[in-house]
């Protein structure tokens, strides 16, 4: 994992955030980090609540947020990333006016979201059959929020799936939306800003809004896992 991390094209990444929104990671975990999670989802002592999308009008499928303690390839994934990220988060903000800065390490940032009330773990896993969607939304489950958080694919498209393809939508200042379709493989992951990001235009930096989905599966079973950096009142 930490090999992967040190191997990315950093810089690249970061520019293309800057430019769309989102970025892809390919091939950010093996196969046989996939299953694994896959194979977790059935142990309901690993999570702390279980989600049934639609009875809430989230779309259809349901998702299981893990509990505390995480295991250890999400923890470590999560504070590697987030120490990744940090450096673009807080240009961000600049760039935005906003004052608020994030700390450095990942485990400083959780301990502000536990004093501002956000104590429970946000990482989750999706499970989607034939028929399911996800509406877009938002992430946001308390006053503290990183703009950026992570989605890796866990199933195989073409072999264990079909559809199923996620989506960003970018809500611009007087004009039309702008939808973004990412194809990820078994193991692929996509960067994305949860709610805004800033946008250079000819008076200077204003904010764009970013709601994110996935597309109705055709057939067969998909299986994400989400990688949110915030913690949930």
């Amino acid at each position: 994992m930490i090999q992967r991390l040190n191997h990315c094209n950093w810089p690249a990444l970061e520019s293309e955030l800057d430019h769309f929104g989102n970025a892809p990671m390919p091939a950010l975990l093996q196969p046989e980090q996939c299953q694994a999670l896959i194979d977790s989802y059935a142990d309901r002592t690993r999570f702390r609540s279980r989600v049934i999308m639609q009875r809430h009008g989230f779309g259809q499928g349901e998702y299981q947020y893990f509990d505390d303690p995480l295991p250890e390839l999400i923890a470590e994934l999560r504070a590697q990333l987030y120490e990744r990220l940090v450096p673009l988060a807080n240009r961000w903000s600049q760039r935005l006016g906003f004052e608020h800065r994030y700390p450095a390490t990942h485990a400083e940032f959780i301990r502000h979201c536990h004093a501002a009330g956000q104590t429970q773990p946000t990482p989750l896993l999706l499970r989607y059959g034939a028929g399911d969607y996800n509406c877009l939304h938002q992430d946001l489950y308390g006053p503290l929020a990183f703009p950026l958080q992570l989605t890796v694919m866990l199933s195989q498209l073409g072999e264990d799936f079909r559809g199923g393809e996620f989506t960003l939508v970018e809500q611009r200042p007087r004009r039309q939306s702008r939808p973004d379709v990412v194809s990820l493989q078994r193991g692929d992951a996509v960067v994305f800003a949860g709610q805004y990001r800033p946008v250079t235009g000819a008076r200077g930096d204003y904010r764009v809004t970013l709601r994110h989905g996935v597309s109705r599966v055709r057939s067969g079973e998909r299986f994400t896992l989400g990688l949110i950096f915030h913690d949930a009142q």
